[in-house]
């Protein structure tokens, strides 16, 4: 009852007898000033007859403070002994449509509220709009809206709202971000605005509630910008972009002007130490301001720092945690006046600053460096919800930092592994001209496994690869590696192309299943071997899944080599063939892997088409040719590497080279080493003629003793003397030690130490057997 309403008890006079503590709390009047008085007394102007008659009514009372109280009054007769009215029981409450109680919950309302007409002028305004707007109510009543407000979005959003409002009828809610004048700081807004009408429900005003939602609204920002965060951090796996992509998402969003800076090892293709230690010296390595030109930077990037241990950034560092910092704190300006002792001239465009938050930028337990923020023209200060948004957005792009660092680290592991294994230096051919280039890709994935090789093989014969590992980075570089070493060495015991393809599809299969006879994983390679003959001007080949080559020929149009490209290595099973062309001197035959014109953006038929057209360009050496060929074919943004080797065929004349036929006779060796002897005269080596005579005559009397006719012997004068002698049998020679007993098998071992280099070869007649003499000095 005390609560709720009030009691009070009248005599037959109206005076008050009776006066309760709900009276008291009503009208804010106790007892002893209201008993003994009239009743009229308390009301705010004339008594409303009718009210003691009717049993019920509205009356307005005076409260003690001088304000009307509307209450709702139920009316009980007293009756005396006699059965005469004696007096009444009033019971009052507060009236539900009390305007006054209306006005109270306005003008009290904890959120801003106000009511403007229909062309937007003030009527009412509470307590709380004024101090949110910082002008008084008497400022504001009757004045329109745009003459109260600094025009900007906030105040043109806010009254494009009025006005539909106004003309549809419509309520409307909506969120705003606002500095407000009287407040301290940015403040986001939620604002509700709702038409309100007469009787007749003819819009009459527009009333507003305005919600003060800073808290959540930035939460939402931080949550936004670490959603934001995983798109834009770490796009390409370079450490200064995504560096600088982290300070493009801090500024302005969440700081004025904003560092990274990172430890040196990080940048270059290193592991981190052992012992990471207590350095604070720390490389900057992006920044960003919101005044143009980082006018306020006191380092620029690249250039390296020490940190004192007390600033922030080192106290960051060492103990791995956000570090908040305010103007005054010692911290703080000790870190401020270490920027200006280093950088007198951006001193004036550090003044006003506020606070910073230095974050450690850790990933995987490992320390990287730290970014710093700090607030000049952003009023609030960070707080340590600013510290747990940073810690976790620091994570995030230290993550991608150490992505960068370590794909860097792999991809200059690979590079230096595939430049190692690559020819750097090809040694002079008297068989061709060489040029080659290689070129890496600039994708993400890493270098790949293309590879090229120019082989020296017996005769003055020369071998050609070019092979091409599906994939890219290390592994692929290390299987390159082992294909590369794989062909030199079916090429040094002289494997026709055909069958060497067919035993580097072996290798491969086997690399594959790795060894174990199990099913193969996927392990694409491609290939192409040719040997080029001088002497016969011939050139065979053979591919494994890859591009044929083409050969300009002289004063002719390039042309692609018709040939089968066979299966990719590794497949196994199926055939390699082999193709032969007679080709003249001057010849130029390139070969290349699929990356030159093989792309996802272009077309194979006219990369081909411009390759061909390329070759047979003019140019003044094989190097411009091939700087012109890749200036013709190549895209701007290759997706994969490029291998390019073109040759020059030359040819050994009759003058170089000399043949004779043997007959089956042990007698006929003594005549030709005469002949020998008498050819090395005529080439001028004269000096080597005695181990020539040696060398023929074990050759030629093993190939008329164990081999079949018909024999051949054959000198070339190239860059060395190169004896060889050839019969129709298979069986090759080999080495051994003979016994002292033994009256035979000294030849070939007296023919090895005597040369330079010896070998056999199988030809589609039989086989070859070779010594390589070095030519005299000068």
């Amino acid at each position: 009852m005390e609560r709720a309403a009030a009691a009070v008890v009248i005599d037959a006079q109206g005076r008050v007898t009776g006066w309760s503590q709900g009276a008291r709390l009503l009208t804010g009047r106790a007892a002893d000033e209201v008993v003994g008085r009239p009743v009229a007394e308390l009301l705010a102007g004339e008594p409303p007859g009718g009210v003691l008659a009717a049993g019920s009514g509205t009356v307005t009372l005076r409260h003690r403070e001088g304000h009307p109280v509307e209450v709702a009054v139920t009316v009980c007769r007293i009756l005396g002994a006699d059965g005469a009215p004696a007096g009444h029981v009033i019971t009052a409450g507060r009236s539900p449509q009390s305007p006054v109680l209306v006005g109270e919950a306005f003008r009290q309302a904890s959120v801003a509220m106000s009511v403007l007409d229909l062309e937007q002028r003030y009527l009412y305004v509470n307590a709380n709009a004024c101090r949110l707007m910082g002008t008084p109510e008497e400022s504001l009543v009757g004045r329109l809206y745009a003459d109260t407000a600094e025009d900007g979005e906030h105040a043109r959003g806010f009254l494009r709202h009025l006005r539909e409002v106004a003309e549809t009828g419509r309520p409307v809610r909506y969120e705003s971000f606002t500095a407000a004048s009287a407040v301290p700081g940015a403040h986001a807004l939620s604002i509700e605005m709702w038409p309100l009408r007469d009787g007749s429900g003819t819009p009459t005003a527009v009333a507003l509630a305005a919600f003060d939602s800073s808290e959540q609204y930035w939460a939402r920002r931080r949550l936004a910008l670490l959603n934001e965060a995983a798109t834009r951090i770490g796009t390409t796996l370079d450490v200064v972009r995504t560096a600088e992509e982290l300070i493009e998402l801090l500024v302005p969003q969440y700081a004025d002007f904003a560092t990274v800076d990172l430890l040196d090892w990080v940048l270059g293709a290193h592991e981190p130490p052992e012992a990471p230690g207590s350095a604070t010296e720390l490389r900057r390595v992006a920044h960003r301001s919101v005044v143009e030109g980082n006018r306020g930077a006191a380092l620029q990037p690249g250039e390296s720092e020490e940190y004192r241990p007390s600033t922030p950034p080192a106290v960051a560092l060492r103990e791995g945690r956000p570090v908040l910092a305010q103007a005054g704190e010692p911290a703080f300006d000790q870190w401020l006046a270490d920027r200006d002792a280093r950088s007198p001239e951006g001193r004036r465009h550090r003044e006003g600053v506020h606070s910073m938050i230095a974050v450690p930028l850790r990933a995987r337990g490992i320390t990287l460096g730290a970014a710093v923020c700090v607030r000049k023209y952003h009023p609030d200060a960070y707080v340590p919800d600013d510290a747990v948004f940073a810690e976790e957005l620091a994570s995030r792009a230290a993550v991608c930092v150490d992505n960068a660092r370590r794909f860097a680290r792999e991809r200059d592991t690979a590079h230096a592994l595939q430049h190692s294994l690559l020819p750097s230096g090809l040694p002079g051919q008297a068989a061709v001209e060489v040029a080659h280039r290689y070129l890496p890709c600039g994708s993400l994935a890493g270098i790949g496994g293309d590879w090229f090789d120019v082989i020296p093989l017996s005769g003055s014969r020369v071998g050609l690869v070019v092979g091409d590992v599906v994939g890219h980075g290390i592994q692929s570089s290390a299987t390159m590696g082992r294909l590369r070493t794989a062909v030199r060495t079916l090429a040094d015991v002289d494997l026709p192309p055909d069958e060497l393809l067919t035993h580097l599809d072996d290798l491969v299969s086997h690399l594959a299943t790795g060894g174990t006879g199990e099913e193969a994983a996927e392990l694409g390679a491609t290939c192409l071997y040719a040997v080029y003959d001088p002497v016969s001007r011939r050139l065979s080949l053979a591919a494994a899944g890859h591009p044929a080559p083409a050969v300009l020929l002289p004063g002719g149009a390039a042309e692609f080599v018709p040939m089968s490209a066979g299966p990719p290595l590794g497949v196994g099973g199926l055939p390699f063939e082999a193709t032969e062309l007679q080709l003249p001197e001057g010849s130029v035959v390139a070969l290349y892997t699929d990356g030159l014109v093989e792309d996802r953006d272009r077309d194979v038929d006219r990369a081909t088409e411009e390759l061909r057209r390329a070759l047979g360009a003019p140019a003044g050496s094989l190097e411009a040719l091939s700087d012109d060929v890749l200036k013709a074919v190549m895209p701007e943004q290759p997706t994969d590497d490029v291998a390019l080797l073109l040759v020059r065929t030359r040819a050994l004349g009759a003058d170089r080279v000399a043949t004779w036929d043997v007959p089956s006779d042990p007698a006929a060796v003594a005549a030709f080493r005469q002949a020998a002897t008498e050819r090395l005269t005529a080439w001028g080596l004269e000096e080597i003629a005695f181990v020539t005579e040696l060398v023929v005559s074990e050759l030629v009397t093993n190939a008329i003793r164990y081999g079949e006719p018909p024999v051949q012997l054959r000198l070339i004068r190239d860059g060395a003397l190169i004896c060889e002698v050839s019969d129709a049998s298979s069986t090759s020679p080999h080495l051994r030690r003979a016994h002292a007993y033994d009256e035979g098998g000294r030849g070939l071992l007296l023919v090895a130490q005597l040369t330079q280099r010896w070998g056999s070869r199988q030809t589609g007649s039989g086989k070859t057997i070779w010594a390589q003499q070095s030519l005299p000095a000068g």
